[in-house]
């Protein structure tokens, strides 16, 4: 048996290839390897600068594409549990963001 991971995953230009308000085209081997890992066990949180009405778009959006989320913009509850509080940062084993760049890669 594997070890759950936690997974947080952006959505502009990552889970959706959009332009921030609007949503977009789906970005479907992601989506389709994030449904294999949940179904795998793996916990999954939405990790998003969007807010408001552009964070409810972003959700619904992701409904549409059968893909759910054990958080959203938030820790999981067992997270908070074990440490007792809730961090502004995301306790996760991966993020997937467009953005993202490993130390090595920036010269440190």
């Amino acid at each position: 048996m594997t070890e759950t991971k936690i997974i947080a995953v952006d959505f502009d230009g990552t889970l959706c290839y959009s332009n921030w308000p609007d949503v977009g085209e789906p970005n479907v081997p992601l989506i389709e390897s994030l449904k294999r890992l949940k179904n795998e066990g793996n916990k999954l949180i939405l990790w998003t600068c969007r807010a408001g009405e552009a964070l409810d778009l972003a959700v619904s959006w992701c409904h549409e594409q059968d893909l759910t989320f054990d958080a959203i913009n938030d820790n999981l509850p067992e997270i908070v549990e074990k440490y007792g509080n809730n961090s502004r940062k995301i306790t996760c084993d991966y993020y997937i963001d467009d953005r993202a760049m490993l130390p090595e890669a920036a010269g440190f």
